[in-house]
């Protein structure tokens, strides 16, 4: 089996890989069940992100341990494997780590392209970690001429060319047409029922439990977009808003429906909202680019 340590794989292919899973979930050409989670003995959890590539030949599993550590952070690691259709083999086995900061953005920056107007000026990026970088690398891609503000509670030392950090979260949003949270908070970031209209505000998840950016409250007024069905017992703001009252049949549509074109628009009334939790199908799409470039890049040399 193949272990491939470093995997790499360019924006323009991990874009392309994205797009044509999501077509084929439009199309139920593959299948992409919703994440899973164990839980550990003594605290943590590991979760389990399934998928089939039909046409790659391949059924995916990434699974990402959470370990609480009381002396400091807590240890999240993240490895995805690729098993054959025709022999059941192992393909290979890749350190998805760096490769989930790339499907993140790759997957909720292509929603927001697509919930956007096509004059949309200035995006906001909160949390400017590894993940806020990838989301303002991904947004330069599809939309080159959007003005980028940052903001990070803790500071931003140095931003990338095209984005401009700014000193508090107000200064961030004001006037933003797209507001993207990368952070990794367990509670409320931003209240999107403070913004415009139409304005799109994206929120991603992370391993923390019961982790959300935006309050549970503010999901009824909102026109919410998923990236699957299934995230909708996931997504912390969304289960427990649901808990609370909200109907979760007047989701908008997801992502494989933005894709495809079935989905429809926003409505203009209310802030957009979109929610994306990571599913395995991102994952596998990402692995088999990666592994197709490694291919390229070694030669098919692999001890």
């Amino acid at each position: 089996m193949r272990v491939i340590s470093s995997p790499h794989v360019a924006e323009q292919a991990v874009l392309a890989s994205l797009r044509d899973a999501f077509g084929d979930l439009s199309r139920s050409e593959t299948l992409a069940p919703g994440q899973f989670v164990i839980d550990l003995p003594g605290g943590g959890d590991v979760i389990h992100y399934p998928a089939v590539l039909p046409h790659a030949g391949v059924y995916a599993v990434k699974v990402s341990p959470y370990l609480p550590d009381p002396a400091g952070p807590a240890g999240v690691t993240a490895w995805t494997m690729l098993v054959s259709l025709s022999t059941g083999q192992p393909v290979a086995l890749l350190d998805a780590s760096g490769l989930t900061v790339e499907r993140t953005a790759a997957t909720t920056v292509p929603a927001a392209d697509l919930l956007l107007p096509p004059g949309a000026a200035t995006a906001a990026v909160i949390g400017y970690g590894r993940i806020g970088l990838a989301h303002a690398r991904y947004l330069r891609h599809l939309r080159p001429d959007m003005t980028v503000r940052a903001f990070s509670p803790g500071g931003i030392d140095e931003v990338d060319d095209g984005v401009r950090a700014v000193a508090d979260i107000h200064d961030a949003v004001t006037g933003a047409d797209l507001v993207m949270l990368c952070t990794s908070a367990a509670d409320d970031v931003l209240d999107p029922r403070t913004l415009p209209p139409g304005t799109v505000v994206t929120s991603i998840s992370t391993n923390a439990p019961g982790a959300r950016e935006i309050p549970p409250a503010a999901v009824p007024e909102l026109d919410v977009y998923v990236d699957a069905r299934t995230s909708l017992q996931v997504a912390s703001e969304l289960a427990q808003a649901a808990a609370a009252g909200w109907d979760p049949a007047t989701v908008r549509g997801d992502l494989p429906g933005l894709v495809a074109g079935h989905a429809p628009r926003p409505s203009g009334e209310r802030p957009v909202y979109f929610s994306s939790v990571g599913l395995g199908i991102e994952d596998a799409a990402v692995a088999w680019a990666a592994c197709r470039n490694d291919d390229n890049t070694t030669k098919g040399r692999h001890q």
